[in-house]
């Protein structure tokens, strides 16, 4: 994970770590959002909702979720 975003999350009180496979995964849908909702400010939106509703669930099944509702 890129040092700033650790800080970033450190300084938050947390210590969440997130694997290559989830960070592409993550940037990956917010590509998605962005071009097919024609608007880029909902590519942060998406993955902070996402990150709320996610539970337990791998992020992969979450982001096929995603493919498949805009298909």
């Amino acid at each position: 994970m890129d040092p700033w975003l650790r800080r970033a999350v450190e300084a938050a009180g947390g210590e969440v770590e997130l694997s290559p496979e989830d960070e592409r995964a993550l940037l990956d849908l917010a590509r998605i959002a962005a071009h097919k909702s024609g608007d880029r400010t909902n590519a942060p939106l998406l993955c902070y909702l996402l990150g709320r509703v996610q539970g337990d669930r791998p992020l992969h099944e979450l982001a096929e979720a995603v493919r498949r509702s805009t298909s």
